[in-house]
């Protein structure tokens, strides 16, 4: 089981930036593909970005590819998403999440694992 904790969440105003922070422990943990989800007010938890500990595979939702960057220290354990260009939509609470594969995250259904969600206010 891995156990993740997001930081870096906060408030911010539009056209600004903020990088969040995925730190994973547990077992096996590189064995694991890993994301962001992100819930907006009101609505359904929905996919933003994944990758994988080995390799340098990225997946990004459409309608938020150049402006959001994910990336990760494998060192650290740790899994970064940059965001760029922020706007007051963006406002939601994030949440690092993971599964059996990069691919797998972008299947909310395959997560075996969720942080416990940071917010992120984009004001205008």
């Amino acid at each position: 089981q891995v156990q993740l904790e997001e930081s870096g969440g906060g408030m911010v105003q539009a056209g600004g930036s903020l990088r969040l922070s995925c730190a994973a422990s547990g077992h096996t943990v590189t064995s694991y593909g890993m994301g962001w989800y992100r819930e907006l007010p009101g609505k359904e938890r929905e996919f933003v970005a994944a990758t994988t500990w080995r390799g340098g595979q990225a997946y990004y939702a459409d309608s938020l590819k150049g402006r959001f960057t994910i990336s990760k220290d494998n060192a650290k354990n740790t899994v970064y998403l940059q965001m760029s260009s922020l706007k007051p939509e963006d406002t939601a609470v994030y949440y690092c999440a993971a599964g059996p594969t990069a691919i797998s995250i972008m299947d909310i259904t395959r997560i075996t694992a969720w942080g416990q969600g940071t917010q992120v206010a984009v004001s205008s």
